[in-house]
């Protein structure tokens, strides 16, 4: 294939998105570097081990309720006109005796029913009771959130507030996590400048916004600086960061004289795809450099979040054996028309109304993939698969949330 055949290939028969994101998972290997860390460290994060309960939840039985702790057979015939009496003790419960407790607070031994304060009256050290009890009533026995060995969450598991809060509660203090994939971030391109921009340049964005995607989705980012359209250079940057999980490079994925980026990695590594069939975005292209995954994302901000969102996070997601949830969803109303072409998949941002009785979806632009306001103005996308045209105003469709924070 001649230099003109191969920057030009992948944009003759675009590959379908699932087809490039297969053939870009396949190239990414979970890594199996783990590290101990205190539970208040492991929100966010994926368990490299199954947890299994060290001991029992609660430890003892406890009272449901305010009031005494008694033998429920000591009860038995007790009512509101003739109330059996007890003598109130501060140990042990033995028969004819009760002693109080309180919600959560240990039964003592002996007693096997707690009955209601609301249910007795107290006579100095004696202790009208008007209700009868069965045994265990209003009593939460050992072991009855969590029993010792029992199954917690397996490895892989993705840690929430509340887990972090079930594991304490057991007693475990640490925790073996998956270390977070590390991912490198290049902004290339002669245009770009940190500040002050003149005539012909823009501030670079997409490094920036690229790598906050990775810290909010678990992972490290190494925020690099700006690589110009130079092949060495490029070949250098990428080289360097080999020992990172993903490469992710933003700008120079197209075909234009400028767009050297896949060149140079189909000169060092492989090329596994270039040109995908989605709106917007398509020059998207992946590869592997010596078993490291290469996601290289277009120029144009809208584009290149998209893109990230459709590669990058499930590439990320892998290697770091977190859990790749979908994305938010809410059914809406579109207000106006959504137009697709057939073959292609379409992310069209929209903006949400959920004032009314049904919430509306008011597409804030379906071209336009340079405009990085349409982005951060926007609630969402709507997806139009391949296999349709777009959709029309007044059809219910399905607004993915940008899930920014996970």
């Amino acid at each position: 294939m001649n230099h003109d055949d191969r920057r030009t290939a992948g944009f003759k028969q675009r590959t379908r998105l699932s087809d490039a994101r297969e053939s870009l998972l396949a190239a990414a290997t979970p890594h199996d570097r783990t590290v101990r860390r205190p539970l208040a460290e492991a929100d966010g994060r994926a368990l490299a081990d199954d947890a299994v309960a060290p001991a029992d939840v609660p430890g003892y039985d406890r009272a449901a309720m305010d009031g005494y702790a008694v033998r429920a057979s000591d009860t038995f015939g007790a009512s509101g006109r003739s109330p059996n009496v007890l003598r109130i003790v501060d140990g042990p419960v033995e028969p004819g005796t009760a002693a109080r407790v309180h919600t959560g607070s240990d039964v003592p031994d002996g007693a096997d029913a707690v009955v209601m304060v609301e249910h007795t009256e107290r006579l100095g050290d004696e202790l009208e009771v008007f209700d009868a009890l069965a045994e265990g009533e209003n009593v939460g026995e050992r072991g009855e959130d969590v029993r010792e060995g029992a199954p917690l969450f397996e490895a892989g598991h993705e840690l929430r507030p509340s887990d972090i809060g079930l594991l304490r509660s057991v007693g475990v203090e640490e925790v073996t996590l998956f270390e977070r994939p590390r991912v490198s971030v290049i902004p290339t391109g002669e245009e770009l400048v940190e500040s002050d921009p003149g005539p012909g340049e823009v501030i670079e964005t997409n490094g920036l916004t690229v790598s906050r995607l990775v810290e909010r989705w678990g992972g490290e980012a190494s925020y690099r600086d700006i690589v110009v359209d130079d092949a060495d250079l490029l070949r250098e940057a990428v080289e360097a960061d080999l020992d990172h999980d993903v490469v992710v490079t933003t700008g120079g994925s197209s075909v234009g004289e400028r767009d050297l980026i896949p060149e140079v990695i189909d000169d060092i590594g492989e090329v596994l795809v270039h040109g995908v069939a989605l709106k917007p975005g398509h020059p998207v292209a992946v590869g592997v450099v010596e078993d490291t995954p290469v996601v290289m994302l277009p120029g144009y901000p809208v584009a290149c979040v998209v893109n990230a969102f459709q590669f990058l996070r499930p590439a990320l997601k892998h290697v770091g054996s977190l859990p790749e949830r979908p994305l938010p969803t809410q059914e809406a109303t579109l207000t106006r028309k959504i137009p697709s072409s057939p073959g292609t998949r379409t992310f069209a941002r929209v903006r949400l109304d959920t004032s009314g009785d049904e919430p509306t979806a008011e597409p804030t632009r379906t071209s336009g993939s340079g405009i990085l306001s349409s982005v951060a103005l926007a609630d969402g996308w709507v997806v139009v698969p391949e296999e349709i045209e777009g959709y029309d105003e007044g059809d219910t469709v399905a607004v993915e949330g940008w899930e920014w924070s996970a």
